[in-house]
Formats: structure tokens, C-alpha cells, sequence
């Protein structure tokens, strides 16, 4: 066995790091982990005087391992374990040499938690030979990890009547066709934890479903790739949906090795799903030269979300009124993006519109008219488009309308510079400047600019804002207070300055005085002050608040701090959170 001790480490864990490993070792600390590796108690006689005078013994499952031991395991210590590991496997557990050598060479989690149980790095094989004579391992661990399965997708899977990998015949068989029918042993995991079921089968059902495809043209190399991809394939009778869109994509000049490279190897596909989108796009008028173009230069239609993504943007597009034969004509132009990226990119477009206060109307017809540039721009949010040209919304509305294809500029880390003031704005800047001046603001002063620059709409809506509050009780001098404190209380309408007046008084109970000291109020969403009152007030009834935290504390902190300084204060905070977050956002 001296010679396997010698056995250089492998490529694959000259990638690893073993800081990364190190840091990784933690999670077999748990223990489920520790069970599986001390199955049998070391026995008393175990520990010999050859045993101190090497001093390579195994630690027990109470001792802890140096951690700068274990960062410091050498290539030629790993390679040792890995020697020992092969050996036991093979000679000792008799399993095929090739099996026991894939084990060894691709679980380094489990060989990682092998070497944190070995002191002296200089006998690492000799240590593991004798740990493994009185501590036999479950051997379905470094299975599980070899075929690409993660410790948190395995631990629910391990056996709990069985240890070694020979007393479950139908798996190693079956384990074996698919090695032999050319999948890869990495990707065989997937198949084990979407399609357990393939490991039960009786001798020869496995074999007999993957002729079954050959017998329909599909040739061994390319199913086992897409057995790897699909392992559902492998369950019941023959997908009908998956050779019929097999077979007519390559009537559409796409064979098997392009819808193969379009697929992700770790995403799941649903055939039924993808060949609903083939017939879709058929019965949109799209002939069958049109279709094999579309299919061919954008694969991710059919593949990505198994068309799923595809179906959302055509929804979308038929509730803003486009109709079918546009639909298709943007499809026969669509970008070399992802499907998902364009619809992301297509609602923020839209929100973008809603959010400048654009006219329905004018919305619609951008959607549908420029439906291929909002899908390829990501744009910058609107305030941050307003604040760098430094115009209203009405303009840019009108600076949008009169050309769309504008937008592009103001896609994300472009550069913008400020648009020269048009009449009506300076109109409007001289109206503030009016209004400021009435208020007791210092012409020019940095309490005034920095007023202005918050300041959003018209100047002749300053005034109908600042009598809402005095209106609504607050006492005038008051109000100015509160706009030099937080000038930006005056960006929101008439309409919301009195729901939020409402909200404050009548709901939540406090006095209109309150504004006064706590202005910002104004500018927080009614959504998230309920939020935030709404778990204050649960926690009040568990006694884990004080009965009367001022509003600012409750509603100015972010939901970071929120939830690190209250939620978290009970077990069932966060839970509760959550759920009142869900109940608001159906509301």
C-alpha cells in the first residue's frame, strides 16, 4: 500500500483552496457528521504505545483540531489521505478501482474532515490505515459528494440502515449504466435528487429506456447530455414532447449539438413547456423559415425558464394592447439578450414612464411602439435622470414623447449633463425663489440653494403645500421651521400632504404637533409607516418595546436597523415581519 501513499494529489484539488476548505470543514462539525465518521467507539486497546510514540493518533470526537494544522495540510499530506482513502475503498471494501478512485480524488469536504482528525501530517496514510481498521466510514457520504451532490442536498438522503455502498445493489448498478452510457460522474447527483427513482430500478429497466430513445434516432452521446439536464426523462414512458420538440427543431435546421449548447446544465427543463412555445409561436403566422431564423439566432426563447420568460413578455405585451402580428415582428428583431434581462428591463422602462407622471396614453404608445428599446436599456431611476439634466417631469415627459429613442441615452453608467433652462423653468425657479424669499429664507444663501435643489414642480404649487399644514392646525411659523428642517415635505401633492395629516392623527394617534419636530414624516410612504407600526405594536404586546418610542425612532431608522434593534429583540419577530410585510404588499 506504500506506493499509493506516494500517489501525486490530483488536478482537481490543486484548484482548491484550503483556506476555502478550512472554512468549509465547519459544517462537518455537526453531529450527523460525527456519527457516520465514529460509528464504532475507538477502543481502549486502540490507544497503544506505538500510538503515543508516533504521535499520529486520530482525535476523538471531543478534541478539536488546530485550525493552522489543518490550513497548513501539505499537497503531499492530502495526497497521502487521499491514497488511504482509495485503498480502503477498494482493497479493503472491495469496489470497483475505478469507483474508489473517483470517491477519494472528489470529496474534499470528506477528506478535509479526514485530515482534521490527524495530528502529525507526516504519517497522514498510516494514521487513516489505522482509523479506517477500527472506524469504518459511511461510505455514502464521499458517494454522494463524488457525484456533485452538496452536504446540505445529502444529508436528507443518507441511508439510515445502511454504511457500506455494496449493500445497495440497485444503486451501484444503475450508478454504473449511467457512468457506462457516458454521463459524467459529477453530473450524476442531479439525476440521484430530481429522479431518485432511476437507482431502484429492477435489472434491465434502465438500459431498456435509454434504447427506447436511441430506437427513436437520438444518439448515445447526445442523450446522455440531456438525461444530465432532464433527468425526469429517465422516469416513466418516452416523453412525447420531448422528441417531438427534438424533432422539429431539427426540421428547422437545429440539430443536437446547438439545442444542446443552449442549455444550461443547471437549470431543470420542462419539454411540455418548450414545445408549448414552438406550437405558440406557429400559431402567430410564423412560417417555418421565420421560425427556424428565430430559434436559431435566439435559442433562449424556447430554453430559458422552458419558455416560461417568452410567455411572460408576450402576456405583458398583449395587456398593453399590442397586437399579435407587432408582437411577432419584435420578436423576428429581438437583441442578443436574455429573455429574463429584457423583461426586467421592459417593466423597469414602463415603471420609469409611471413614475415621471406620463399620461397613460403616452405610455401605451411608447410600450408598443418601442417595445425593442425599453427591453435593451436599463435605465437610470427617474430622480436621478431629473436631478443630473435638473428639469422637471412635465419637460422630460415632453422631451421623451417627442423623441423615445432618447431614453438609450440615460441607460446606466452613462453620463448626463444638465439641459439648458427652458422659459417656463425659469419662470418656475423665480416663483420659488419668490416663495422662499416670503418665508424668511436669505436670498442666495445655502439654506436657500439647498432648498431649491430639492424642490420638485412647479413654483406656484409651493404655496397651496404650505397651507395644507397650516390648515391642518400647525401654526405658521411652525410650518417654516419644518421646511428648513425638510424642504422636500413640499415635493409631495396637496392630496398626499393631507392622507399622510390624516393617517398621523386619526390612525396612528399622535398629535399634529409631532410634525413639527419629526417634518420628514411627510416624505415616508403611508406603506411603510403601517409597516413599521403595525410589528411596534405587536411588539408592544409582548412587552418587548417601550410604550412610547417617539415617531421618528419608530418610523426614521432603516429596516436594517429596524430589524436588528426590534424584530429581533423576540424568536418569532422576524417571522411575524415578514408575514405583515406579505399582508401589506397584497393590500
Amino acid at each position: 500500500m506504500t506506493h499509493l501513499w506516494k500517489l501525486k494529489i490530483p488536478s482537481l484539488l490543486k484548484c482548491v483552496s484550503l483556506n476555502v476548505l478550512a472554512n468549509q470543514g465547519r459544517l462537518w462539525n455537526t453531529p450527523l457528521v460525527y456519527s457516520s465518521i465514529h460509528d464504532v467507539e475507538t477502543p481502549i486497546f486502540c490507544i497503544s504505545r506505538a500510538a503515543h510514540a508516533d504521535s499520529s493518533q486520530i482525535w476523538d470526537q471531543n478534541s478539536t483540531p488546530n485550525t493552522e494544522t489543518v490550513a497548513r495540510v501539505s499537497r503531499n499530506a492530502r495526497a497521502e489521505a487521499q491514497a488511504a482513502l482509495l485503498d480502503y475503498l477498494h482493497c479493503t471494501r472491495c469496489l470497483q478501482f475505478t469507483d474508489a478512485e473517483h470517491m477519494s480524488k472528489n470529496s474534499p469536504i470528506f477528506l478535509e474532515k479526514l485530515l482534521k482528525k490527524v495530528e502529525n501530517e507526516q504519517e497522514v496514510g498510516r494514521s487513516l490505515t489505522r482509523f479506517f481498521r477500527y472506524h469504518p466510514i459511511n461510505e455514502f457520504e464521499p458517494f454522494f459528494e463524488s457525484i456533485g451532490l452538496q452536504h446540505s442536498e445529502f444529508s436528507k438522503l443518507l441511508p439510515r440502515d445502511m454504511m457500506f455502498l455494496s449493500d445497495d445493489d440497485l444503486l451501484l448498478e444503475n450508478y454504473h449504466i449511467l457512468c457506462n452510457y457516458g454521463i459524467p460522474r459529477d453530473k450524476i447527483g442531479r439525476i440521484y435528487k430530481e429522479a431518485l427513482e432511476v437507482f431502484r430500478y429492477d435489472d434491465g429497466v434502465l438500459r431498456s429506456k435509454l434504447r427506447a430513445y436511441e430506437e427513436l434516432g437520438i444518439n448515445r452521446y447526445s442523450l446522455s447530455r440531456f438525461v444530465a439536464t432532464s433527468p425526469s426523462l429517465l422516469v416513466g414512458g418516452v416523453r412525447a414532447a420531448f422528441v417531438k420538440v427534438l424533432e422539429e427543431l431539427k426540421g428547422l435546421g437545429m440539430e443536437s449539438d446547438r439545442i444542446l449548447s443552449s442549455l444550461c446544465q443547471k437549470n431543470s427543463y420542462n419539454w411540455s413547456r418548450i414545445h408549448d412555445i414552438l406550437c405558440f409561436f406557429s400559431k402567430m403566422s410564423c412560417n417555418k423559415e421565420q421560425l427556424g431564423e428565430l430559434v436559431r439566432s435566439n435559442p433562449g426563447l424556447l430554453f430559458e425558464g422552458s419558455g416560461d420568460k417568452t410567455f411572460s413578455l408576450i402576456g405583458l405585451l398583449l395587456k398593453l394592447g399590442s397586437p399579435t402580428d407587432e408582437i411577432l415582428s419584435m420578436f423576428l428583431q429581438f437583441p442578443q439578450v436574455q429573455v429574463g434581462t429584457f423583461v426586467k428591463n421592459f417593466r423597469q422602462g414602463l415603471l420609469f414612464l409611471i413614475e415621471i407622471e406620463m399620461e397613460a396614453e403616452e405610455i401605451l404608445r411608447i410600450a408598443r411602439g418601442h417595445a425593442l428599446m425599453l427591453g435593451s436599456c436599463s435605465l437610470k431611476r427617474p430622480n436621478s435622470v431629473l436631478s443630473c439634466l435638473n428639469i422637471g417631469k412635465k419637460r422630460l415627459c415632453r422631451i421623451i414623447q417627442e423623441s423615445p429613442q432618447v431614453l438609450k441615452k440615460w441607460m446606466l453608467g452613462s453620463k448626463l449633463d444638465a439641459l439648458p433652462n427652458s422659459g417656463e423653468e425659469r419662470r418656475s425657479l423665480e416663483q420659488k425663489t419668490e416663495f422662499l424669499l416670503k418665508l424668511g429664507f436669505t436670498k442666495n444663501s445655502e439654506e436657500m440653494k439647498r432648498a431649491l435643489k430639492v424642490f420638485r414642480g412647479k413654483g406656484g404649487e409651493l404655496q397651496e403645500r404650505f397651507e395644507c399644514f397650516v390648515t391642518a392646525g400647525l401654526d405658521r411659523n411652525d410650518v417654516v421651521k419644518m421646511i428648513k428642517i425638510s424642504p422636500q415635505i413640499l415635493n409631495q401633492s396637496r392630496d398626499v400632504i393631507k392622507m399622510k395629516i390624516d393617517f398621523l392623527v386619526n390612525n396612528l394617534g399622535y398629535p399634529i404637533s409631532s410634525l413639527v419636530t419629526f417634518p420628514s414624516y411627510i416624505a415616508y410612504t403611508i406603506e411603510r409607516v403601517k409597516l413599521r407600526f403595525l410589528m411596534y405594536n405587536w411588539l408592544k404586546d409582548q412587552g418587548i418595546v417601550e410604550q412610547n418610542l417617539a415617531l421618528s425612532t419608530i418610523v426614521a431608522c432603516s429596516d436594517k436597523i429596524f430589524i436588528k434593534q426590534y424584530v429581533k429583540h423576540h424568536p418569532k419577530g422576524p417571522e411575524v415581519w415578514e408575514k405583515m410585510k406579505k399582508g401589506l404588499s397584497f393590500m
